[in-house]
């Protein structure tokens, strides 16, 4: 610790962390799901905190049209898997970060497996399936899952089967149908917007790593495009 503390004496010097939370930061197994829009911003300030061991699944290759908001990666590497990318970035802030890329697409055979060695799941992925698989694990496995969603101007952050708590299908049951279903590829997203939620999602991260309070039991609703935040408080749902 004495070989980092000018690194993160930032964080460090905020009594709330202190040595004892960096030094559960650096402890933490964290596993990102997406390296994309969401992931970036996940994957950039985890391992700027210095989280010991980040793991990145995403199977998708990089395409010029991520770069609008995947800003952890670079044209240079258009064309590469994403979890390439993110190991390059992730090499060059901070080489202390164990960084595990996973390529498989997750499934129902594979996704207890790649979630069960790690602390807590952070949900970046963009679709329906992806989301209610890794909830429905994490709720299997009793892991912690930090959710976010974006589209257009808007997104949402939750945090879901935390200390026994509500999850994804205590606030939607069943995933709607893919069937003329809005997402980014048709209705787009404006590049800020995922960093706000990816941001989000992070620093809930990095609190539930140091055991501090987080907003369990809520969605969290961000409209960009007016500047409003509410939220949904999940207490009293099924």
């Amino acid at each position: 610790m004495k070989d980092n503390f000018t690194r993160y004496s930032r964080q460090i010097f905020i009594e709330e962390i202190g040595v004892e939370g960096q030094r559960k930061i650096r402890e933490a197994k964290v596993l990102v799901v997406g390296a994309g829009g969401l992931g970036s911003p996940v994957i950039q300030y985890l391992a700027a905190a210095g989280v010991g061991t980040l793991a990145v699944a995403d199977f998708d290759r990089l395409a010029i049209h991520n770069l609008n908001r995947q800003v952890i990666h670079q044209e240079q590497n258009v064309g590469k898997l994403k979890v390439e990318s993110a190991s390059e970035f992730v090499s060059a802030l901070n080489s202390d970060v164990n960084f595990i890329p996973i390529t498989e697409k997750i499934t129902h055979e594979n996704v207890q497996p790649i979630i069960a060695p790690y602390d807590m799941v952070i949900d970046g992925s963009d679709n329906f399936t992806t989301r209610y698989l890794v909830n429905d694990a994490c709720v299997a496995l009793g892991k912690t899952l930090v959710y976010g969603s974006i589209l257009s101007f808007e997104g949402q952050v939750a945090v879901f089967n935390h200390h026994g708590g509500k999850n994804l299908r205590d606030l939607f049951p069943e995933p709607p149908s893919q069937e003329n279903l809005p997402d980014c590829d048709s209705l787009g997203v404006l590049g800020p917007l995922p960093g706000i939620i990816g941001s989000a999602m992070a620093m809930i991260t990095l609190q539930i790593i140091c055991n501090l309070d987080v907003p369990n039991n809520q969605l969290l609703l961000i409209d960009s495009r007016n500047w409003e935040f509410s939220k949904i408080r999940l207490a009293s749902w099924a």
